[in-house]
């Protein structure tokens, strides 16, 4: 198909379905004009007040970078200490909502109405959706997190003198049995990677694909809350409610091409780099570089920024040449090669262990399910705050970016169908990726004593796991390469969704938009990276999960009210 970015706004439903009548129309507050050839069709006011709140953000963390460090740090804490029953409830609530989709009447609506058809093979599809959601994350963590909730685990608990926990093991623990310690160790990274972040990033992307493509209304997020707002969503609480996720999706992107840029630059020279990795003296392209854990060297931002603004200009390719012959590409090119990857350290790390490890930690998963979601009565307070909630609220604030994303390649699919693809499947991938790699670094250490990527820093465990195995170095490189097209196709996917926020819900406004968000993106990591911002970038987007939550929360109601009109019409 071509390019959606060529359609003329959001494609009308193709047959019989329950529009909602609003006198607004997409993009008549827009302001549009052309600066030589350049043209420009934004909101206003979403787009002012979005970028100039991005700027205040940014000088004020350079300005005053111990005082926004230190408020951010305080409001992150407040919000995952003082909130965390509230965070674990409500994505609860988002699983059983979606399973709930799936199995009544509800599920056979189809977005864009009932002759609509899929625009996107399921391959294309699920590549797209894969890329946006979780592909950095699953390089970051699959072997860290594992490797960390099992020596937790396997260390016990312990108790402070006011009597609270003060060990970070999940659950009870599994003081000195490494089989309990790996089962428990599995299950609680495949409970923080499997069905409640896919349910919110559902929950979301559901709400916007259905007000969008059945209702008529813009696609953005202010849309889903129409069956409670009515025409007031068109002023200012509309404005707030994009705004918010604006500024949530760029900080949620900029931080992670920082946080990328440093994996990237650990791994590039951890294989090519020169001098002592112990001393942290290694050097890649003459660029020193601190990537040993045990190093006070500090990381070198002139490598860091060098990779940050190459990472940017490949997204920048990926964004003149649209959807379809950008994010799609790049997303079914990483997919094969995640594939390819996942396979070789299957086949070398010894697939009778990992088979049995997968289905035993799908076991575990299930079992522990209900411990590790329970909101109240915690006796893991570190575990349930410091991990759970934090994720929770990550994957919360990264979801406005998330979900508009996968609305975007939505169309044509019924609501079974969307939630099993978007829900299930993933969950499963997730799984799989997270037993082999996570499953063969806790081999290393148990079966042959190998605690190199145990003992590594988080941003080298990967590399570190590889090392051991056959073909260590082409097995790293593709790993590097994987990590800079997941960042590429984020970056991409992420302008994407900026752009149609900030131009009211078009899709088809002007590619230098997208242009401008993607420079704007690489520009604000490259400053925080530069002054020391990067950690109140963090903690900045995780306090805005707790909005977002009630935004998810209201965004489920509104889901079952629209599907029950979609049913009667």
């Amino acid at each position: 198909m071509a390019d959606e970015t060529a359609n003329q706004g959001i494609p009308a439903p193709e047959g019989t379905v329950d529009l909602i009548e609003t006198d607004y129309e997409v993009g008549q507050d827009n302001i549009q004009a052309r600066i030589g050839p350049f043209g420009l069709d934004f909101h206003n006011p979403v787009f002012l007040i979005s970028g100039l709140s991005i700027i205040a953000f940014v000088f004020y963390s350079l300005a005053l970078p111990e005082q926004a460090a230190t408020a951010f740090e305080a409001a992150k804490q407040y919000v995952i200490n003082s909130f965390d029953f509230f965070f674990l409830s409500a994505a609860n609530i988002f699983v059983i909502f979606c399973l709930l989709l799936i199995v009544t009447p509800y599920g056979s609506v189809r977005l864009g109405g009932p002759d609509a058809r899929a625009d996107y093979s399921y391959i294309g599809w699920f590549a797209m959706l894969f890329a946006a959601g979780m592909g950095i994350g699953l390089l970051f963590f699959g072997v860290s997190e594992p490797m960390s909730h099992f020596s937790s685990s396997l260390g016990g608990t312990s108790v402070g003198e006011d009597g609270i926990r003060t060990d970070w093991a999940p659950a009870g623990a599994a003081a000195g049995d490494e089989a309990a310690a790996q089962r428990l160790g599995m299950a609680a990274t495949i409970f923080h990677w499997g069905l409640h972040p896919w349910a919110i990033y559902a929950v979301v992307a559901l709400a916007l694909a259905l007000f969008s493509y059945n209702k008529g209304l813009p696609l953005t997020l202010r849309s889903a809350f129409y069956p409670l707002l009515g025409d007031r969503v068109w002023g200012w609480w509309g404005h707030i409610i994009d705004t918010l996720a604006v500024f949530a999706t760029l900080f949620g992107l900029a931080t992670s091409l920082g946080f990328g840029a440093e994996q990237t630059a650990s791994g590039l020279t951890f294989l090519f780099g020169s001098g002592d990795a112990a001393e942290g003296t290694r050097a890649f392209m003459g660029i020193t570089y601190g990537n040993s854990s045990d190093s006070g060297v500090e990381n070198n931002p002139l490598l860091l920024v060098l990779l940050i603004t190459a990472i940017t200009a490949v997204a920048l390719i990926s964004v003149v040449r649209g959807l379809d012959g950008g994010v799609k590409v790049l997303s079914e090119i990483n997919m094969g090669l995640a594939g390819i990857l996942l396979l070789f350290v299957f086949l070398v790390g010894g697939p009778v262990f990992l088979i049995t490890l997968f289905f035993d930690s799908i076991m575990a998963y299930f079992q522990n399910i209900f411990a590790l979601s329970n909101p109240f009565g915690r006796e893991d307070v570190n575990f349930s705050q410091g991990w759970t909630t934090f994720y929770w609220a990550w994957w919360i604030s990264w979801s406005p970016f998330v979900g508009m994303f996968i609305a975007r390649v939505s169309r044509g699919r019924t609501v079974r169908e969307f939630i099993v693809c978007v829900l299930l499947i993933p969950t499963t991938v997730c799984i799989l990726w997270m037993t082999v790699f996570g499953g063969t670094a806790l081999n290393q250490v148990v079966a042959d004593g190998y605690t190199g990527a145990q003992d590594a820093a988080l941003e080298l465990k990967l590399f570190y796991m590889l090392d051991q195995l056959p073909l260590a170095t082409i097995a790293s490189v593709i790993g590097i390469v994987l990590v800079v097209v997941f960042f590429v196709t984020s970056s991409d996917s992420g302008s994407l969704v900026i752009d149609t926020i900030t131009a009211g819900g078009k899709v088809d406004a002007p590619v230098s938009q997208r242009v401008f968000w993607c420079i704007f993106e690489g520009a604000v990591a490259i400053v925080l990276l530069i002054g020391g911002g990067l950690a109140s970038l963090q903690a900045a987007v995780i306090a805005t999960g707790l909005p977002f939550t009630l935004v998810l929360l209201v965004m489920c109601y509104a889901i079952w009210r629209g599907l029950a009109s979609e049913r009667r019409a």
